[in-house]
Order: C-alpha cells, then sequence, then structure tokens
C-alpha cells in the first residue's frame, strides 16, 4: 500500500509539530512538507503534489481560506482540510464552497482529525 502524503499549513511550529505526531501515528501516512503562510502552501502543494492538505484559517501572508481555491485550481483532486480555533458555521460554508472537504476546529482534532482523513482516503480511494 502507498503512502498517504499529507502538506501541513500551520504558522505555529508547535502545532505542525503535533500535528505531525499525531499523523505519522498512522502507518501508511507520511508528511511530505510544512508550510508557515498561505503563499508557501500553495508553492508546497504545487511541488509536492500532496494527497491531503491541513491549512490553518489564520495564517500572514495569505489566510487558508483565500489559499484554498488557488491549491484546488493546481491540484484538483487533493483533499483540503481547514484547521481553525474558532467552530463557526458561516466560516465553514465558505470552506466548503471554496473547495475544502472538511472543517475542524483546532481543540477537537485528537479527535476528529484522523476519523476525518480516514474517510476522504477511502473515499477516495487514496
Amino acid at each position: 500500500m502507498a503512502s498517504l502524503r499529507i502538506l501541513i499549513a500551520d504558522d505555529k511550529p508547535l502545532v505542525r509539530s503535533g500535528l505531525r505526531m499525531l499523523l505519522e501515528r498512522h502507518q501508511h501516512w507520511m508528511v511530505c512538507g510544512e508550510a508557515t503562510d498561505g503563499f508557501e502552501a500553495v508553492e508546497q502543494a504545487e511541488a509536492l503534489r500532496p494527497d491531503v492538505i491541513l491549512l490553518d484559517v489564520s495564517m500572514p501572508k495569505l489566510d487558508g481560506l483565500m489559499a484554498v481555491p488557488l491549491i484546488r485550481e493546481k491540484l484538483p483532486d487533493a483533499a483540503i482540510i481547514i484547521l481553525t480555533l474558532h467552530q463557526s458555521l458561516s466560516m465553514a460554508r465558505i470552506a466548503a464552497r471554496a473547495g475544502a472537504r472538511a472543517y475542524i476546529a483546532k481543540s477537537l482534532l485528537t479527535n476528529h482529525l484522523v476519523p476525518a482523513i480516514e474517510s476522504l482516503q477511502a473515499e477516495k480511494g487514496l
């Protein structure tokens, strides 16, 4: 079975490190890159071509919601998951309209991120 390639985009090193530890516990998942702002996320996505992209909403230079359509244009098949500190139904709708496949509050990551990725993986046959 091939590895699922995941890109993490968050401006906080501690968050990226924690996400990497959580994700790499899964035998067939690999964090292929990290980005610290939205522009870097778009560049890394195009260069690395990950299967799943985790985008923080609040990043410098270009926020995650603005990065979604730019990434979608280059990688229409990538599964984009928006991560946020604040749960907001209106923001979740904006993320979905932009092309994100999921929207998860950071307070729920420990219990919801892995199942969300597994669901996307099964749905897309990744």
